[in-house]
């Protein structure tokens, strides 16, 4: 792992997550720019202190030169935004299989830059758009791609957020401090943190991608350097219009993101915080409720659902889907033959790099007067 010091959130996130199937240990760590922080994470992880790096670089040297059988699979990249491709890019052309944590990188030029390198090293490599992995948004993916409720005509997905709702990056939040500064975070602030999420969940459901975007940006927070609230109109490759709308000064909000699919036989709803519950509604019969952990459930879903019906299920083994998959495919990874993300059901670099463009889309779009901007790649 690079980042996650103990005095970091996402971190331990991505440790429990990695460690929920038992098929993922973790052997190393360069979890701080400051060698003794890191130290003392790995101790507090019980790790052999001799594979505890002072840095990145360090880690991928010394554990390159250690024998096949002894050295790390794979790297977990948790840092800020502004430090996944320098370790991204040094692990792969090392040899190394790398997962990250979203916006994959800094910038769009950075994101291909990396995807260039992926597809030199024919390496696997993952993003952790956490909310793929819940069972019923999988249900959801599946039954608009078998054509279940018509063509798709509509799509609403929102992501409000309260937690930036006062100067908090004044105070010494750590959280606050980076997601809201340029020079670590990126042109976007919201619209990276959350606005990204809620783009990748519309285009993966919908299995079509986000074509051409009509942005507004707003700082709402005096003193704030980036964008802290969003709304915009989208247009999908599929025909279908939509609404997108990202915030994380919507007091009193936790993480409410949700999305609703319309085509031409009903609509869809799913909630991130009542993961269990998909609702169907049809144009000519009643209402559906689907809940996971139900036999009725498609192959898809039933393979990524972990606990039995009526038991809660939700962040966590959400991302440890991802992380299960990107297993899977690392395991069976056979060196200059690459594996299709597809079939093992993650998002990719071609994912990360649709995400860099939307938010380089969405800024421009913001600062013009044109009210439709592409999105290109």
């Amino acid at each position: 792992m690079i980042g996650g010091s103990q005095d970091a959130f996402i971190g331990a996130v991505h440790r429990k997550a990695a460690n929920l199937d038992g098929q993922i240990e973790l052997v190393c760590g360069a979890f701080s720019s400051n060698p003794e922080k890191s130290k003392a994470t790995g101790a507090s992880l019980f790790l052999d202190p001799k594979r505890v790096y002072g840095s990145y670089e360090e880690m991928i040297r010394k554990e390159k030169a250690l024998p096949a059988d002894q050295r790390m699979d794979f790297v977990s990249i948790v840092t800020p935004n502004h430090v996944h491709f320098g370790p991204a890019k040094m692990a792969l052309e090392n040899g190394f299989h790398v997962i990250i944590d979203k916006p994959m990188c800094f910038d769009l030029k950075e994101a291909k830059a990396l995807h260039k390198l992926v597809e030199k090293t024919g390496l696997v490599f993952g993003l952790t758009h956490t909310y793929t992995g819940y069972p019923l948004v999988k249900e959801a993916r599946e039954m608009i791609k078998k054509g279940k409720l018509g063509k798709i005509r509509k799509v609403f997905v929102e992501y409000p957020q309260g937690w930036l709702s006062t100067f908090l990056e004044a105070t010494g939040s750590k959280q606050a401090t980076w997601r809201t500064d340029p020079s670590k975070s990126g042109a976007g602030g919201a619209i990276g943190d959350i606005g990204t999420h809620a783009a990748n969940l519309a285009e993966y459901i919908t299995a079509s991608p986000i074509t051409e975007i009509c942005a507004q940006l707003n700082i709402v927070v005096k003193g704030r350097k980036l964008d802290d609230d969003s709304s915009m109109l989208l247009r999908f490759e599929n025909g279908a219009s939509g609404i997108l709308m990202a915030t994380q000064v919507a007091a009193g909000e936790e993480n409410n993101l949700n999305i609703r699919v319309y085509g031409e036989k009903g609509g869809l709803s799913w909630r991130q915080e009542e993961p269990n519950t998909l609702e169907i509604k049809w144009l000519d019969k009643p209402k559906e409720v689907l809940r996971a952990g139900w036999g009725y459930l498609g192959d898809v879903a039933k393979q990524n659902t972990r606990v039995p019906s009526g038991h809660p299920e939700g962040y966590l083994e959400a991302f440890a889907n991802l992380y299960r998959n990107f297993a899977n495919a690392v395991a069976d990874h056979k060196p200059g033959k690459k594996i299709d993300p597809a079939k093992y059901d993650f998002p990719d670099v071609a994912d990360g790099v649709r995400g860099m463009a939307f938010v380089e889309t969405v800024v421009k779009s913001s600062a013009s007067n044109q009210k439709w901007t592409k999105l290109k790649i």
